[in-house]
């Protein structure tokens, strides 16, 4: 195993010289279809000459497969993350007139997940050292009004699932993970999606467990919810014509399950991958002005996105963009500054961790087919431009 340091970085194992033009895309598909383009044609080609594209085989041959994996016994394949989101809401009666509390530095898909079940979103600030919800935050948010807690497992970690449940059984309250990004991340030895009532996947293509268009997935033990769940993707219907219940049009594509039983059977590999890089940049950058990712107790993290810290995030992302480098920022806009969202009636100031961190965050290329050189290059230019920084402030302060 390479040791790696920055000395290490910048001086040795034949690093390409700066002067090359290197481009590193925050996210290559391309990288991951061609280890596995064989078996995508071939799953894509079973559907074409079966020609049963809405539920058809593969969509029922996912879900098993997929609550396997995730260790439940029920999994429906649905339009979308943010469709598994509502959908579960719907399905155990949360509604108008309800409160749902969820985290403010969510994506914003969590909060109209909410909102499009016709209940109200109630925002709490994160724990600022793992980004997740804070569970004492979430205990001094709860009304009589509140049906559900909605935690998300930002970035690939878990949530604090042990305290959230516990506070859940106390005020009989219904628990939906938001687990978009946390395909194969575990909390206690059991997989994000087996801890709420129900949880929610997205299969976005820039997720772990990503297809190649839309998709998601709710995950549950309670065949009764399943059983809804199924109902409202598919307009309602009990059996063909036989619509029990207002639903809508929410299927898993057929296509879409079929890369997704061929790309499930190499997830663990792929978090695993990402585990390695996320500790060679711990590695990299360690000593260096940021924040580095922090993993709790029991907690499993697969680094779907891969996070720092940083004084200077604008120099920073520019310096990097100049090398060929992209980066993104998850999330520059807390959900209660959204215009979309100021009907909520939150203000600057409510979520001190939340708008500290927005200002802060960065995230950096993180996939599993990142080379040790490319990863080098990467930590090798952020320090670069630290560096770099703390050159001109100093000119600035001395002139």
């Amino acid at each position: 195993m390479v040791e790696y340091s920055p000395a290490h970085l910048l001086f040795g194992s034949g690093l390409k010289k700066m002067t090359e033009r290197i481009q590193i895309p925050f996210v290559d598909l391309q990288a991951q279809y061609k280890t596995i383009a064989k078996e995508i044609n071939a799953a894509i080609q079973g559907v074409l000459d079966r020609s049963d594209y809405v539920l058809g085989e593969e969509v029922g041959l996912f879900e098993e497969d997929f609550a396997k994996f995730i260790g439940t016994t029920q999994a429906i394949g649905v339009g979308s993350g943010l469709d598994a989101l509502e959908l579960a809401l719907r399905a155990y009666g949360i509604g108008p007139g309800d409160e749902v509390i969820t985290a403010a530095n969510t994506y914003i898909a969590t909060v109209l997940a909410i909102i499009a079940a016709g209940a109200r979103p109630v925002l709490v600030d994160m724990d600022p050292s793992t980004y997740n919800i804070s569970p004492n935050a979430i205990e001094a948010a709860i009304t009589p009004r509140t049906r559900g807690i909605m935690p998300v497992h930002l970035y690939g970690q878990p949530a604090d699932m042990e305290p959230i449940l516990a506070i859940a059984r106390k005020n009989k309250i219904i628990v939906i993970e938001d687990a978009a990004q946390a395909h194969g991340a575990m909390y206690a030895n059991r997989r994000a999606g087996t801890w709420g009532h129900a949880a929610a996947f997205s299969f976005y293509p820039g997720k772990n467990l990503g297809a190649y268009g839309d998709g998601g997935a709710v995950t549950t033990n309670d065949p009764a919810i399943a059983e809804k769940i199924r109902q409202l993707r598919n307009y309602g219907q009990r059996v063909k014509y036989e619509h029990v219940v207002a639903g809508t049009n929410s299927r898993l594509d057929t296509i879409q399950a079929a890369i997704l039983r061929v790309k499930l059977r190499h997830l663990d590999v792929w978090n695993a991958a990402r585990q390695r890089h996320a500790a060679a940049y711990n590695a990299l950058l360690a000593g260096g002005p940021y924040v580095l990712p922090r993993v709790a107790a029991q907690r499993t993290h697969i680094f779907h996105l891969y996070v720092i810290e940083t004084d200077n995030r604008r120099h920073a992302q520019e310096f990097l963009s100049a090398r060929g480098i992209a980066t993104g920022i998850h999330y520059p806009i807390p959900i209660h500054m959204q215009e979309a969202c100021k009907d909520l009636g939150y203000r600057y100031g409510e979520f001190p961790a939340t708008e500290a961190a927005a200002n802060r965050i960065l995230s950096l290329p993180m996939y599993p087919e990142l080379t040790e050189e490319q990863l080098k290059y990467v930590a090798s230019s952020l320090l670069e431009s630290s560096a770099k920084s703390s050159t001109s402030t100093i000119r600035e302060t001395t002139s």
